[in-house]
This record gives C-alpha cells, structure tokens and sequence, in this order.
C-alpha cells in the first residue's frame, strides 16, 4: 500500500494497492465505466442516485477534485487488479473543519458485489482516512433496510450507534438510517488483531 505522508494527498490522491483492487484519483476517462456500473436499480436502490449521464458525472470528477485540492474530500476509483476502468467509487468528506470527523460512502457495481473487493478496498479508505487524512472519528449512513450494506460495515467492524429518523429521502419515501461509526483507536486495535491472526 502507497501514502503520500501529510497534506499531499490534498494535492492528489495516493496510489492505495492491495492484492485484489487499486485505489486511485477519478479522472475523466472514468465518467463510461462510472454511469453504466452506478445507474442500476440494484445499486441505486439505497443510495442517493449518482450522476446518470457521462457529462454529469464527469462535472462531478470536476467538482471531486477541486474538493480534494480545498481539503475537504477525497473520493477514490476502485480497479480491480487486470481492469483498466472502475467498477465503483468510496467517498471522504469531512463533517467539521479539519477533517476530526469524517463520512464515507461508497457504491460498487452489482456485478462485483460478493467478489471481496468492498472488504478490500473499505480497510484502505479506513487506513487512509486514520493514517494520512488525521481522521478520529469515521461515520456511515446507511438505510436501516439496507441488509448487504449494514451487514458490510458490521464485518469491517463499524459500530451501530443508533437510527436517525427519517434521516434519508429516497424517491418518494423517506427512510430511516443507521450510524455506523469506527473511532481510529479502535481501528488501530482490530488492524493489529487482523495481523496477529494473519501472521499465526
């Protein structure tokens, strides 16, 4: 795994590799790949919609990378290892200034959903939020019916703190959500248990 120490990630974003996908910078080559793997109903059925047209969602990378430069976002490409396109993204974006409290969501193609890359790819943007952003505290929103969603922020180790309610507008109903949290202390913690169980 690649960091870039500090504030350079402001700057641009690392190169994170792990054994089964990359992480990297959107760039607008990505905006295809992005609206045909993103603009399904199985992956929209719990999330805000992404940008449904190749001009949309490359105003977004636009707009992603500007954030990034202001310190205030990061969102990542996720390649699968002998792909050259993206099959999904993971967002970062601070809660308070300074980036103490961050969010971060992410959406995968349907097609890619139980091949282990969230699992992968979500312990990167965990490291690197903790290691190189400065994060303390990592919160997720996810629709309380959202089963494959909860149940993957429940393996990664993100703790239930409670339902907001009617906390999420999705078409034309309003939904209630879940906040998943991971504070850094114990994230460090796991990581070790992880490597110990790795190692043994």
């Amino acid at each position: 795994m690649l960091f870039l120490q500090g504030g350079e990630w402001c700057e641009e974003l690392p190169l994170l590799v792990g054994g089964r996908v990359s992480l990297r910078e959107l760039s607008l080559s990505d905006a295809p790949a992005l609206v045909s793997h993103l603009n399904t109903l199985e992956v929209q059925r719990f999330i805000a919609p992404p940008p449904s047209t190749i001009e949309t969602f490359e105003n977004f990378i636009l707009w992603a990378q500007c954030e990034r430069a202001r310190g205030r976002y990061a969102c990542f490409a996720v390649v699968p290892h002998r792909m050259s396109e993206p099959i999904g993204v993971f967002q970062l974006r601070q809660v308070e200034g300074g980036f103490t409290t961050a969010e971060w969501g992410f959406a995968l193609g349907a097609a890619f959903w139980g091949a282990g890359y969230f699992a992968e790819a979500a312990r990167m943007v965990v490291d690197f939020a903790f290691d190189t952003v400065g994060v303390s505290r990592l919160e997720a929103r996810s629709a309380v019916d959202n089963g494959r969603g909860n149940g993957a922020l429940r393996k990664l180790g993100a703790i239930r703190e409670g339902v907001l309610r009617r906390a999420f507008r999705k078409d034309d109903r309003v939904l209630d959500a879940a906040l998943w949290t991971i504070l850094s202390d114990d994230w460090r913690q796991l990581r070790g248990l992880w490597h110990s169980a790795i190692v043994h």
